[in-house]
Parts: C-alpha cells; sequence; structure tokens
C-alpha cells in the first residue's frame, strides 16, 4: 500500500489549523487571569481589629476590602435587646446566636442592603441602626426589623486570633486548608 501524497492544500490546512489553537490559547490566558483576583485586592483580603480599644457599649468602624464593617462591644443589655429580639425578627429569621461568636462582640457589614447607605447609630433602648435614606431599621444584632430592606446585615467571614484581635476576611491559604 502506498500512503496518498500530502499536498499542498493539506499542509496549508494543518498549518492554519495550528496557527489557529496557538492564537486561541494566547487569547484565552489573558482573558482567564482577569477572573482572578489581583494581587492588590489579595493583600487587602483580611483586616485585622484590635478589640481591646472598644469600650463596652461603644462601636468601631472599620473598612474591609472597601466595605464600612461595623464592629460593637456589646453591653448585657444589649446582649439582651438582641435576643429578646430573636422572637421579632420576622423579614428575614435569625437568632442571635447565630450571628455572633462570642455573645459581647457583634461583626456586620455596615450598608443598609436596600441601596447600600450605611445607617447610623439609632436613637432608643434596643442599641441598633437606623438607615437615614430610606428608613430601614437593624435591631442591636443587625436584623432588619422594618423598611424597604429586605435582608439583615450581613456578618462577614471573621475569626479571633486571641481575645482581643479578631480578623476579618479569610486569606486563599485559608480556605484551601478548610
Amino acid at each position: 500500500m502506498t500512503q496518498p501524497a500530502v499536498n499542498r492544500r493539506d499542509f496549508l490546512s494543518l498549518a492554519t489549523g495550528a496557527a489557529l489553537a496557538v492564537g486561541v490559547v494566547g487569547a484565552a490566558k489573558p482573558f482567564a487571569q482577569s477572573l482572578f483576583p489581583a494581587k492588590d485586592v489579595l493583600a487587602l483580603s483580611t483586616t485585622e481589629v484590635d478589640l481591646s480599644t472598644i469600650a463596652p457599649g461603644t462601636t468601631r468602624t472599620v473598612i474591609y476590602r472597601g466595605k464600612v464593617v461595623f464592629v460593637r462591644h456589646r453591653t448585657p443589655e444589649d446582649i439582651a435587646a438582641a435576643t429578646a429580639g430573636d422572637a421579632t425578627a420576622v423579614i428575614e429569621p435569625q437568632t442571635d446566636k447565630a450571628r455572633v461568636q462570642k455573645p459581647e462582640w457583634l461583626v456586620v457589614l455596615g450598608n443598609c442592603t436596600h441601596l447600600g447607605c450605611v445607617p447610623k447609630a439609632a436613637e432608643g433602648s434596643d442599641h441598633g441602626w437606623a438607615c437615614p435614606c430610606h428608613g430601614s431599621y437593624f435591631d442591636a444584632s443587625g436584623r432588619v426589623v422594618k423598611g424597604p430592606a429586605a435582608t439583615n446585615l450581613p456578618v462577614p467571614d471573621y475569626r479571633f486570633v486571641s481575645d482581643t484581635k479578631i480578623v476579618i476576611g479569610i486569606k486563599p491559604e485559608d480556605k484551601k486548608a478548610s
């Protein structure tokens, strides 16, 4: 049996296909890399907060990945108000225990879940937050009680690294370990 001769057209088709494959791979690589976070974003992937400087009954506002985060050192009255709110949180029911790691510390993202405004500390006895723009109201556990907001203030990923320090956010290497 004799092999058919490779003609010029077959060679050009093969070369064109190979060049096209190399071009597709070359164009896909930068696109795929753009889907991953940039190095400067990964460097800001966590925020450490020193809890020893936050007095009971006060809230520290910190920035995590460009978002406002409220870290509140809750008093026994705050904790009592938050646990009492377990029964009244009907828009997005969650218990206070499900939202905190230690009862005396509340960590929530500080943007209203309606349109992203930053709520202000509410006046009154329940120690919550009120959104001045549209009237959403959040209780002492960051749960939405009334207003147009449909969800509670989100609880970011955080962990206690000591009794006086938390780290907000999870580093990529921490996710791989879990």
